[in-house]
C-alpha cells in the first residue's frame, strides 16, 4: 500500500512538473510568435525604406542624366566661345589691341559667363559624386541589414519549429502520464472501496464497544449516586472551616448601618447627577462658543478645521455623562435595606467606574483641541496681549482640571475593583482609598474654581471688544452659569465626602458562621462574596413562589375518565391499523393471483392457437387421398402430444376429450389406413416442437415485461425519494437561515431600541439645553428692551429740555 502511494505521489509530482512546464513552453511559443510578428513588421518597414531609396536613386539618376546633358551643352558652348575668341585674336592687330574696343568688352562678358558656368558645373559634378556615394552606401547598408534580418528570420523559424516539437512531445508525455494516473486512480478507487468496507466493519465494532461503554457508565453512575446518597445522609456538610465557602453564607449585620448607607448613596446620586448635567451643559455651551468664535474676526469668516473638530467632539459629550448618571442610579437601586453592602459586595460600582473612565478618556481626547482652539483665538487680529495672557491661564487651568480628573478616575477604578476577587486589596487600605478620593474631589473643586475664575476674566475682556457678537456673549453667559453649577456641585460633593469619610472608612461589624469581623483579633481575610446578595434575592423569590397559591387543576375523576377515553381511542387506532394491514395484505395477494391468472390466460390462448393450427394441418391431410394410409398413426401421435400438453397445464381435460371424440369419427368415416407416409409424421413433429418453443418464448417475454415494469416502478420510487430528501434538506436549510435571520433581526431590533433610547436621551438633553438658552435669551432680550426704552425716554427728555431751552432764549431776546 505504501509503495503504491509513493508511486502515485511520484506520478502526481511528475504530472504537476509537466503541467507546470506546459504553460512555460506555451509562453515561449507565444513570445517567439510575437517576435516573428515584430520581425515581419520590421521587414515590411525595411522594404518600404528600400522602395523609398530606390525611388530616390531613380530620381537621382534622372537628375544626373539631366546634369550630364547640361554639362555637354555647356562644354559645346564653351568650345564655341573659345573658337570665337581665337578668331577675334587673329583679326585684331598689334597697336589696336591695347585700346579698349567694344569687341573686348563682349569677350570679357563671355569670359565671366564661362567662369560662372564652370563653377556651377564643378559644383554639380561634386554634388553628383556625393549623391553617387550616398546611394552606394545606402545600398550596402540595405543589403547588410536585409542579410541580417534573413539570418535572424531563419534562426527564429528553426527555434519555433524546435519549440513546437518540444511542445508536442510534452503534450504526448502529459497524455501518457494522465492515462497512467487514471489507471492508478482506478486501482486506488478499488482499494479505497475495500478499505471503506473495512472501515464499516470497524465502525460496527466501535458502535458495539460504545454500547458496552454506555452500559459501564450507567453502572458506574448508579454506583456513584448510591455512594453520594450514603455520604449525604451520613456525613453533614460543614463550610465554616473553609473561608471561600464561608464567604457564601448570608452574614448577620447591623440594619442601621445599611439604612445609613442607602441614605448616603441617594445623596451621592443626587450630587453626582447634578455634576454630570452641569458638565454636559458646559460641553454643549462650549460647542456653541466654538462655532461662534470665528465671528470675532469678521461676520463672514469661516470656521477653522480645529474648531469644527472641537465642536464635533463637544457635541458627542452627552452620552458619556448620561451613562455616568445612569450607572450610579442603577447601583443605588441595587443597594437595598435588607442586603449587606460593603466594597466587597458593591458589584454595581464597576459599571460606574467604567463609565467614569470613559468620560475621563473623552476629556483627555478633548484637551488638545481645547489648547489649539485657545491658540487660534490668540492668533486672531482682535486678540490683545492681555487677552492672550488670559487664554494661556485658561489653558493651564484646563490641563490642571484634566490631571485632577485622571487622578480621580484612578481611585474610583480602585474602589470599583474591590468587588472583584483578583483585584481586591487589603481591608486596611480602604481608609486610605477614601481619603485619597476625598482629596481628589477637593482638588477637582479647586481646579473648576480656577477655570471659572480665568474664564470670567477672559470673557470680561472679550465683551469689551467691538467685534464681540451677541451670540458669543450669550454663549459665554451660559458657560459661566454651567461653571457656577459645577463649582457648587463639586463643593457639595467634597463636603459630602469629607463629612462622611469616617463612615465610609470604618470597619463594618458583621458575623459569618463560626467567625465575627467585629472583633479586633479576628483574621483580616474574612470577607463576604459579592454573589451573596444575588443568592438571597433568588431564595426570596423561591420562597414567594412556594407560598403563592397553586393554580387550579383537573379533578381526579375527570382525569381518570379522560385517560379511559384516551386508552379507548388508542385501542381503536391500533385495531384500525391492524385492519388496514390485513386489507393491504389481501390486496397484495389478489394482485399476485391476478398476475397468475393473466399468465394462465396467455398460455391458454397460445394452446388454442396451436390446436387450431393442428386441426388445419389434419384437414389438409384428409383432403389429400394419397396420404390417407398413414392417417391413423399420425392421429394417434397427435393425440398423445395433446394429452401431454393438457397434463402440463392442468384443467384442459375437456379439450382433450373433444379431440379424442373427433378422432374416432374420422376413423369411422375413412376406415383402417396403414402407415405409409413418413413425411407427414415429420411435419407434425416439427410443428409440435415449434409450438413448445413459441410457448416458452411467450412466457419469457411476459416475465421480461413484468420485470421491466417493476424496475421502472422501483426507479420512479427511488427518484421520488431522492427528490423528497433534497426538498427536505432544502427546507431544513431554509429554516436554519430563517432562524439566523430572525436572531439577526432581533439583535438589530435591540440595537435599534438602544439607539432610539440613546437618541431620546440626547434629544432630552439638547431640548433642556436649548430651553435654557432660549430662557436666557428671552431674559436678555427683555433686559435689552428695557434698556432701549429707558434710553428712548432719556433721549425724549433731553430733546424736550433742548427745545425748552431754545424757547427761553428766544423769549429773552
Amino acid at each position: 500500500m505504501s509503495d503504491l502511494q509513493a508511486k502515485y505521489q511520484r506520478l502526481a509530482s511528475e504530472y504537476s512538473k509537466l503541467k507546470a512546464q506546459v504553460p512555460v513552453l506555451k509562453k515561449a511559443v507565444v513570445d517567439e510568435q510575437a517576435l516573428q510578428e515584430k520581425l515581419k513588421v520590421n521587414i515590411k518597414e525595411k522594404d518600404q525604406s528600400v522602395r523609398k531609396y530606390e525611388q530616390e536613386v531613380d530620381s537621382l539618376t534622372f537628375r544626373n542624366q539631366q546634369l550630364a546633358k547640361r554639362v555637354l551643352f555647356l562644354q559645346e558652348e564653351l568650345e564655341q566661345v573659345s573658337t570665337t575668341k581665337k578668331k577675334n585674336k587673329t583679326k585684331v592687330g598689334g597697336g589696336a589691341a591695347d585700346l579698349p574696343t567694344p569687341n573686348s568688352e563682349v569677350t570679357f562678358s563671355h569670359y565671366l559667363e564661362n567662369s560662372v558656368i564652370g563653377e556651377e558645373l564643378q559644383s554639380k559634378i561634386e554634388e553628383n559624386a556625393r549623391l553617387h556615394k550616398q546611394v552606394f552606401e545606402t545600398q550596402q547598408e540595405y543589403d547588410s541589414q536585409l542579410h541580417k534580418l534573413q539570418e535572424q528570420l531563419s534562426k527564429y523559424e528553426k527555434e519555433s519549429s524546435q519549440h513546437h516539437e518540444v511542445l508536442s512531445l510534452t503534450v504526448q508525455k502529459g497524455k501518457s502520464e494522465v492515462e497512467k494516473l487514471q489507471q492508478d486512480k482506478a486501482m486506488m478507487e478499488v482499494k479505497i472501496q475495500t478499505q471503506q468496507g473495512q472501515i464499516r466493519e470497524y465502525k460496527h465494532q466501535a458502535e458495539r464497544i460504545e454500547d458496552h461503554l454506555r452500559d459501564v457508565q450507567k453502572h458506574l453512575t448508579l454506583k456513584l449516586s448510591n455512594a453520594t446518597k450514603v455520604i449525604e445522609s451520613n456525613l453533614p456538610f460543614i463550610d465554616s472551616s473553609i473561608a471561600d465557602y464561608n464567604s457564601l453564607n448570608l452574614p448577620t449585620h447591623d440594619r442601621k448601618y445599611q439604612l445609613r448607607a442607602r441614605e448616603l448613596m441617594s445623596q451621592a446620586v443626587n450630587i453626582v447627577s447634578a455634576f454630570a448635567q452641569a458638565f454636559a451643559n458646559f460641553c454643549s455651551y462650549s460647542e456653541q462658543r466654538a462655532r461662534s468664535i470665528s465671528t470675532m474676526e469678521s461676520h463672514d469668516h469661516p470656521l477653522s478645521v480645529i474648531n469644527k473638530k472641537y465642536a464635533h467632539f463637544l457635541f458627542e459629550s452627552a452620552p458619556y455623562f448620561k451613562k455616568l448618571e445612569k450607572t450610579l442610579k442603577e447601583f443605588n437601586e441595587e443597594v437595598g435595606e435588607n442586603c449587606f453592602t460593603t466594597l466587597e459586595t458593591a458589584v454595581g460600582l464597576q459599571p460606574f467606574a467604567k463609565a467614569f473612565h470613559l468620560a475621563a478618556a473623552y476629556l483627555n481626547k478633548l484637551l488638545p483641541y481645547q489648547q489649539e482652539s485657545l491658540h487660534q483665538e490668540c492668533a486672531l487680529s482682535t486678540c490683545t496681549s492681555m487677552l492672550e495672557a488670559k487664554n494661556k491661564d485658561l489653558s493651564q487651568s484646563y490641563q490642571k482640571l484634566n490631571a485632577v480628573i485622571n487622578r480621580l478616575d484612578t481611585y474610583i477604578n480602585i474602589l470599583g475593583a474591590q468587588s472583584h476577587k483578583s483585584y481586591s486589596h487589603c481591608k486596611r487600605n480602604h481608609k486610605r482609598f477614601f481619603s485619597e478620593l476625598t482629596t481628589s474631589v477637593t482638588y477637582l473643586h479647586e481646579a473648576i474654581k480656577d477655570v471659572s475664575k480665568h474664564f470670567n476674566s477672559k470673557i470680561s475682556m472679550e465683551h469689551q471688544l467691538p467685534t464681540a457678537s451677541q451670540s458669543l456673549k450669550t454663549s459665554d453667559e451660559c458657560i459661566v452659569s454651567s461653571l457656577v453649577s459645577l463649582v457648587t456641585s463639586t463643593g457639595k460633593l467634597s463636603a459630602f465626602l469629607s463629612g462622611n469619610q469616617d463612615f465610609f472608612a470604618q470597619r463594618v461589624s458583621y458575623r459569618l458562621r463560626g467567625s465575627s469581623t467585629s472583633d479586633a483579633t479576628q483574621h483580616q481575610e474574612d470577607h463576604t462574596n459579592p454573589i451573596v446578595a444575588l443568592y438571597r434575592e433568588r431564595a426570596v423569590k423561591y420562597l414567594e413562589s412556594i407560598q403563592s397559591a397553586q393554580p387550579e387543576s383537573v379533578p381526579h375523576r375527570m382525569a381518570i375518565q379522560n385517560r379511559k377515553v384516551l386508552l379507548s381511542s388508542t385501542e381503536s387506532k391500533e385495531s384500525l391499523l391492524k385492519q388496514l394491514q390485513t386489507f393491504q395484505q389481501k390486496v397484495s395477494k389478489l394482485e399476485q393471483q391476478k398476475e397468475h391468472y393473466m399468465l394462465e390466460l396467455q398460455l391458454l390462448k397460445m394452446k388454442y392457437e396451436n390446436e387450431i393450427q393442428k386441426v388445419k394441418q389434419l384437414e389438409k391431410l384428409l383432403e389429400d387421398p394419397q396420404k390417407l394410409s398413414g392417417r391413423s398413426s399420425v392421429l394417434s401421435h397427435v393425440m398423445g402430444e395433446t394429452s401431454a400438453a393438457n397434463t402440463v397445464t392442468g384443467g384442459e381435460s375437456e379439450h382433450f376429450d373433444s379431440s379424442t371424440q373427433h378422432s374416432p369419427s374420422l376413423d369411422s368415416r375413412t376406415g383402417h389406413i396403414p402407415i405409409s407416409d413418413g413425411d407427414s409424421r415429420e411435419q407434425l413433429m416439427k410443428t409440435s416442437s415449434v409450438d413448445a418453443d413459441s410457448r416458452e418464448q411467450l412466457i419469457k417475454d411476459h416475465l421480461t415485461n413484468r420485470i421491466n415494469q417493476l424496475t421502472l416502478n422501483l426507479q420512479l420510487a427511488e427518484s421520488k425519494a431522492i427528490n423528497f430528501h433534497a426538498e427536505v434538506r432544502a427546507l431544513h436549510k431554509r429554516l436554519a437561515i430563517a432562524e439566523e435571520a430572525k436572531e439577526k433581526s432581533i439583535e438589530e431590533l435591540k440595537q435599534a431600541t438602544t439607539v432610539q433610547a440613546q437618541l431620546k436621551d440626547d434629544l432630552a438633553t439638547t431640548t433642556r439645553s436649548y430651553e435654557g438658552q432660549l430662557r436666557m435669551m428671552s431674559e436678555h432680550l427683555a433686559s435689552m428692551n428695557e434698556k432701549l426704552t429707558t434710553q428712548k425716554d432719556e433721549i425724549d427728555e433731553l430733546k424736550m429740555q433742548q427745545a425748552m431751552s431754545k424757547g427761553q432764549k428766544k423769549f429773552k431776546k
